[in-house]
Order: structure tokens, then sequence, then C-alpha cells
């Protein structure tokens, strides 16, 4: 059988010397329960703030320049509520995605005694991670943004400050969905208004003046065309490696399988929660998610 780079650095990391347990700072003692995850990073807090604004954006321009003109009070009444509930939707989605702990692996516990307190049997082994000096489960990987291990780590997303990994992916996947539909959703509610004001006066049909209205709706044109694109195929790309339970990492990487094969729909449930309801698709809801044992593995 031929060993893979993987493998040799897999090898490695059994070695006795390679733990180093005595190197090792405990972690606190504290639980972190109740403590808020965050990430301090310039680019990524810079990025969160720009997609709330384009949010906010869109939402002025829908509403300020197309629906509160029209003189439809129905049309504009019911498009103003599907947007702003969209609106309302992604923007909790994208708050849970960047505040919840995608499932970052204890810092610093590769400590002798809590290797010892595994109780680990022959031919049980356990990886660290030489980077944040923690036992590595199965899957997991190092991220260099929030110098953390995250177990079944995808990728780490600037655009909601966080990695995308086992315990956040359901609420990125629902971010994704919920931008490309308010996405969907302006650019049709842009084609009919420019529809309007062609067979209309253009001074009636908008608050602003003319160039400016053109402006607001071209700007949103294009940004709503932008992210519809971009959040499509995030959200189809996100969906297909939750169907095969195999992250972007592990697709780039082209890591061997070494765990269970299950059906797409026990890899969406393990995602979105048990059983399938109408909470797949709300923010607020936890996904209830039965996790094994992640230190130990079998040779």
């Amino acid at each position: 059988m031929m060993i893979t780079p993987i493998h040799r650095f897999r090898d490695i990391e059994r070695k006795p010397e390679y733990l180093q347990p005595d190197k090792c700072v405990p972690p606190p003692s504290h639980s972190s329960l109740g403590t808020m995850w965050f990430i301090r990073d310039g680019c990524g807090i810079a990025c969160a703030v720009v997609t709330w604004m384009l949010v906010f954006y869109a939402d002025f321009v829908v509403l300020l320049v197309m629906l509160v003109p029209s003189r439809d009070y129905i049309y504009s009444v019911i498009n103003g509520i599907l947007f702003n509930m969209l609106a309302f939707l992604a923007l909790a989605s994208h708050f849970r995605a960047m505040l919840s702990d995608p499932g970052a692996v204890p810092k610093g516990n590769a400590t002798k005694e809590f290797i010892e307190s595994l109780q680990l049997k022959p031919g049980q082994v356990v990886y660290k991670c030489p980077k944040c000096c923690s036992i590595k489960p199965d899957r997991a990987h190092h991220c260099s943004v929030c110098k953390r291990c995250i177990r079944k780590m995808d990728h780490h997303c600037p655009w909601v400050n966080n990695c995308v990994g086992e315990n956040n992916q359901k609420y990125f996947v629902l971010f994704t969905m919920y931008i490309a539909l308010i996405s969907m959703h302006a650019l049709i509610m842009v084609g009919f208004h420019f529809l309007y004001c062609f067979e209309e006066d253009w001074t009636k049909c908008s608050s602003f003046s003319p160039p400016t209205t053109v402006i607001l709706l071209i700007l949103l044109c294009f940004e709503a065309l932008l992210f519809l694109i971009f959040t499509s195929v995030m959200f189809g790309t996100q969906v297909h490696s939750i169907c095969t339970d195999e992250t972007g990492i592990e697709q780039l990487k082209k890591e061997e399988r070494r765990w269970a094969k299950k059906t797409k729909w026990m890899n969406m449930k393990a995602v979105f929660g048990h059983p399938f309801s109408i909470a797949w698709l709300s923010p607020f809801a936890t996904p209830d998610q039965g996790k094994a044992d992640p230190y130990q593995y079998v040779v």
C-alpha cells in the first residue's frame, strides 16, 4: 500500500515524543459555557460590517425608492413584508454563524494528565496539533485565523468572520440561501419598477429625482446580481458537501475517507437536526446533533 504524505504526517503524530505533553499549557479550568464566541480579525469584522450595510442599503432602496411611492398598496405591503422577513432571517443566520462556536477543540488539552484520563486501549491513538497544542479529533483541521482546530472544518469565511464547521454549518447554509432569495426578490422588483417608470412619469414613480432613482436602482441591481450568483454557488456547494459528507478542505486535499458512509438524508439531518421540521429553516433553532467521542480512534 502506497503511503501518502497525510499518512506519513499521521504516523509522526502517533509517536510519543511528538505529543510532548509536558510542553502544553493546560486549558482554563472554568467552563466555556455562557461565553460568546467572536473572532477578533480585522478583515473578517470589516467584511461582516459590509455585509450588514449592503443588506440595509437594499432594504432602503426597496422600501423608500420602490414600494413607498407605489400607488398599489397591496403590492407594496406584500412585497415589503416578504423582503423584510427574508432580510431579517438572513441577518439572523449571519449573526448565528458569526457568533457560534464552529466546533473548536479545547486549546492546550494535550497534557499528560488529559492523555492518561482518556484510558486509551491497545490499537487506539490520539493526534496532537502542534499549533494549538490540542488533542486533534479525526476530520478536524487547524484554522490560522481562528487559531484553533475546528471539527469538520469546511473553510474559513471572512463574510461571517468565522470558520464554517460542525456546529454552525446550518446557519451558514441558511445565510447563503436567504441572501440568494432577497437578491432574486430585489432583482424582480427592480425590473417591475423600471417598467412602471418607463410607462409613467419618472417624477411620480419615486420620492427622489429621476437621476438619483436610476443610480440607486442600478447599484441595487448590480449588488443583487452579484450576490445572487455568489451565494447560489456557495449554497449549492454546501448542500453537495453535506450530502456527500465531505468538507471543502477534505475535497481540496483529497483526503482518504476514514469515516462511515451514510445516506444523504442522514447527512442532512446530522447538520440541520432531527427530525425534519420547519425548524430546519430557522436560524433560531439549534440542531440536535448527537456527537461521538472525538478523541478515540481505532487504527
